[in-house]
């Protein structure tokens, strides 16, 4: 199998329709179909039903993803160990992380490197996605979930509380919460993926159950943005809250520990230039470090 054939194989296995995959891939859906036609040429087999959903694998087509998945994580391995053995500071460094984290910590971090390592570009993308080290998607990922997996190379770089806040407006018009009420007769903004969790949904510990949603928020930045609006009381990390003006309620009450991990595979860490921005983003968060319990 030819490894840019498998390349879109592969992109058509997990989009199912050539024009998701061609959008993957940054090419155009008639690539997408010549280079199919050609890897079924080429194999003797038909890979894939065409339906009127997409494209479904046939039984060839499941044995051909097999050994598509395989030269994947080879050709992963391969680009992960050349990378660890380059000690110039130049080139590109993939980064993913929250949009929070990226305006905050990484962005002013990477300012404070290019000043002195101009060479470095960094490729920043802001997603919730977990993007994946071992296929090299990213080199460095900040996170708030420790990934378990042991490939890879993770260092917590801050412990924050969290704390119920709101702008100084609604606390002025509306006036604070009292503690055992649930919230009644306050408005409340909500971290969407945390109400689709299926756990009991409490704020500050607090139940949220006479409380009203005024709006949820798909990011953590979202959600400092209402509160900043004074749409409503919400709970955020602590140095956040502060960084942005807002008004800490019920101070005496504490929320579980706000973890945030810094991740990269153990084949990339000792990379020169991956190895720099890692030790920028690390001091970004030290900065902050003094508000940590």
């Amino acid at each position: 199998m030819n490894w840019d054939d498998t390349r879109i194989f592969l992109a058509l296995c997990r989009e199912q329709t050539l024009r998701s995959a061609a959008r993957a891939l940054g090419v155009d859906q008639a690539t997408v179909g010549r280079r199919l036609a050609s890897l079924e040429h080429a194999l003797g087999a038909t890979l894939f039903l065409r339906t009127s959903r997409g494209y479904s694998l046939t039984a060839a087509g499941e044995v051909a993803m097999a050994a598509a998945l395989n030269m994947e994580s080879s050709a992963a391995e391969l680009q992960r160990q050349i990378l660890g053995m380059d000690d110039r500071m130049s080139g590109v460094v993939r980064v993913t992380t929250t949009d929070s984290f990226a305006i905050d910590f990484v962005i002013p971090a990477i300012a404070r490197l290019h000043q002195v390592q101009p060479g470095i570009e960094v490729q920043l993308q802001a997603s919730t996605q977990m993007l994946n080290l071992s296929k090299r998607e990213a080199d460095i990922a900040v996170r708030t979930l420790k990934p378990e997996n042991p490939d890879l190379i993770v260092r917590r770089v801050a412990r924050w509380s969290s704390a119920i806040f709101a702008s100084a407006d609604y606390v002025q018009a509306r006036g604070v919460p009292e503690p055992g009420t649930a919230f009644a007769g306050h408005d409340l903004v909500l971290y969407q993926p945390y109400l689709d969790s299926g756990k009991e949904v409490t704020l500050g510990a607090e139940p949220i159950t006479h409380g009203r949603i005024a709006m949820t928020c798909t990011s953590g930045l979202l959600v400092r943005r209402a509160l900043a609006n004074s749409l409503g009381v919400g709970e955020i990390p602590l140095p956040l809250g502060e960084a942005d003006g807002l008004v800490r309620l019920w101070p005496a009450r504490e929320c579980p520990p706000y973890d945030i991990w810094l991740v990269t595979h153990k084949d990339v860490r000792h990379t020169a230039r991956v190895r720099a921005v890692i030790d920028a983003i690390a001091a970004a968060f030290d900065a902050v470090s003094s508000l940590a319990p």
